[in-house]
């Protein structure tokens, strides 16, 4: 699933070729995403100009005059810069044809993600109750050791909850508890205010170096340019279990955790 730096690396590549253009046409070929693409939205955004390409969470958000356009890859989303007259795939299902002669072209195989409207300056429900940005100033240690009291929860579904932090998807969350020498089991109430300003820092490195990385291929990212993202090449313990550790050489674990797969070093997360 692309996770908070594969979403802004897509934004990135794209935002160039959004930015200050109008929107010529936009093509549905299937509307039975996550939640229906909805009718009229083609009408809706003709001749529309994108003033600005944002992200929130997981969000890509094409703002303009009248309202803004929420995209989410989903589980195996992805966006290209095409020209228009390229041939559709079975799993291309929506263009948006821009006034500078470019298309964006979602592809979406699993149909997990989402193209949905926020009339004028109406904040969308799915982004009301969202924690803080992880590279931002307000996600800190202490932030994160305040919402912690009282929680019995393990650390890692913790810090993954988007209400609490957005964008710690599980490979990232994976990698940050490894930095931070924390056990994903933890308690998160049990976490000192010390380990968790390490873990806050860890959290932003890992997305900080993934980001300058292009984020991580695993199955389906790729980058608004059609590009893989690299950081799978740096990953110290996701998806390398039996694997030696990084700094221990011990064997790395696997287990399953909150429904997710969870990786970790038992010698040096603790």
């Amino acid at each position: 699933m692309p996770e908070l730096p594969e979403v802004e690396t897509s934004r990135r590549g794209i935002a160039p070729f959004m930015e200050g253009h109008r929107v010529r046409q936009l093509i549905v070929r299937d509307r039975r995403l996550r939640w229906p693409i909805p009718d009229g939205l083609e009408t809706t955004l003709r001749g529309l100009t994108v003033e600005s390409l944002t992200r929130r969470a997981k969000y890509l958000l094409f703002r303009t005059r009248h309202g803004t356009l929420l995209l989410h890859l989903g589980m195996s989303g992805s966006l290209r810069i095409i020209e228009p007259d390229e041939p559709a795939g079975k799993h291309d299902h929506v263009d948006l044809l821009m006034s500078n002669g470019k298309a964006l072209r979602f592809r979406d195989p699993r149909r997990f993600g989402s193209l949905l409207w926020s009339e004028g300056e109406r904040v969308h429900p799915l982004l009301a109750k969202l924690g803080p940005e992880p590279l931002g100033d307000e996600f800190t240690g202490d932030y994160l050791w305040q919402r912690a009291r009282g929680r019995r929860i393990a650390i890692k579904p913790f810090i993954m909850n988007a209400a609490i932090v957005v964008g710690v998807g599980n490979i990232y969350a994976s990698e940050a508890l490894f930095e931070a020498g924390i056990h994903p089991f933890r308690q998160a109430q049990k976490v000192s205010k010390a380990r968790m300003q390490n873990l806050a820092t860890a959290i932003k490195e890992v997305l900080a170096r993934a980001l300058t990385a292009g984020g991580t291929t695993l199955r389906d990212f790729s980058g608004g340019d059609g590009q893989p993202g690299y950081f799978k090449q740096q990953l110290a313990v996701y998806d390398r279990a039996g694997r030696p550790c990084r700094r221990c050489k011990q064997p790395l674990r696997s287990t399953v955790l909150g429904q997710r797969a969870t990786y970790y070093c038992t010698h040096c997360q603790k």
